[in-house]
C-alpha cells in the first residue's frame, strides 16, 4: 500500500485530491480545507463519489480507517495513498486546519 506522511502531503499543496473517512461529526469539529469527506461507514456505498483521476489522498484520525479505505480503493483501481497519522499527525505538525 502507498503512503505519505502529512509534511509531504502538505508539500504538494491545494491541487492534492484528500477525501476524509473520519465520520461526519469528526469531520465537522476539525478539517483540512478542501477536503473532501466521504466517512467509512458509507464509503462503499459512495465509491462514486471519489474522483478517479489521479492519486487519492485518503485521511483519517490517525490512520487506521484510511488504511483500510486505501486498500479498497487500491483493488478498485484507484490511486489510492493512505495518509499516515492522519488528522492528528497533522494538527501536532502545526499544519493548518479548520474547524467548526
Amino acid at each position: 500500500m502507498k503512503s505519505i506522511s502529512v509534511q509531504e502531503l502538505a508539500a504538494l499543496g491545494q491541487d492534492a485530491l484528500i477525501v476524509d473517512v473520519r465520520e461526519d461529526n469528526e469531520f465537522a469539529a476539525v478539517r483540512v480545507a478542501g477536503t473532501t469527506s466521504i466517512p467509512l461507514s458509507r464509503f462503499v456505498q459512495s465509491l462514486a463519489d471519489v474522483p478517479a483521476p489521479g492519486a487519492v489522498y485518503v485521511l483519517c484520525a490517525a490512520g487506521a480507517r484510511s488504511a483500510q479505505a486505501t486498500a479498497y480503493l487500491a483493488d478498485h483501481g484507484y490511486d489510492a495513498v493512505n495518509v499516515t497519522g492522519g488528522i492528528n499527525e497533522w494538527q501536532l505538525a502545526g499544519l493548518p486546519v479548520d474547524r467548526g
